[in-house]
Order: structure tokens, then C-alpha cells, then sequence
């Protein structure tokens, strides 16, 4: 539990020093994310990126376990 909370300490610190570059990347805009805006009515569901966050964390998991 100690080593996932400096991991996930670690993951925020690099984070908020990148945030620039980060927000340059092409996430929530991903082929396949669902998104309706109409008059009054916006609706945004991020299928493909939340698909590809869930992927990349299990992998990351997978190699803590070991």
C-alpha cells in the first residue's frame, strides 16, 4: 500500500509539472469518444480514452504485482 501511494504521489507530482505538455496530448478527443452538442445540451462520454487509461493502469498494476 506504501509503494502505490508514493507511486500515485509520484504520478500528481509529474503531473502538475507538465501540465502544459500534457494538455497538448490528444486525449479526450480519441476516435471513438462520444460527443453531442446541441442548443443548450452538451454530452461528452469518453469511450476510447477511458478504454486506453484502463489498459495502460492494469498494465502498470500488473508490473507491480510482480
Amino acid at each position: 500500500m506504501n509503494r502505490m501511494l508514493i507511486f500515485a504521489g509520484l504520478a500528481l507530482l509529474f503531473a502538475g509539472l507538465f501540465w502544459s505538455r500534457l494538455r497538448a496530448l490528444p486525449l479526450f478527443r480519441l476516435p471513438g469518444d462520444i460527443m453531442i452538442d446541441r442548443p443548450g445540451f452538451k454530452f461528452f462520454f469518453p469511450v476510447t480514452t477511458m478504454l486506453l487509461a484502463s489498459v495502460v493502469l492494469s498494465i502498470v498494476l500488473w508490473l507491480m504485482r510482480r
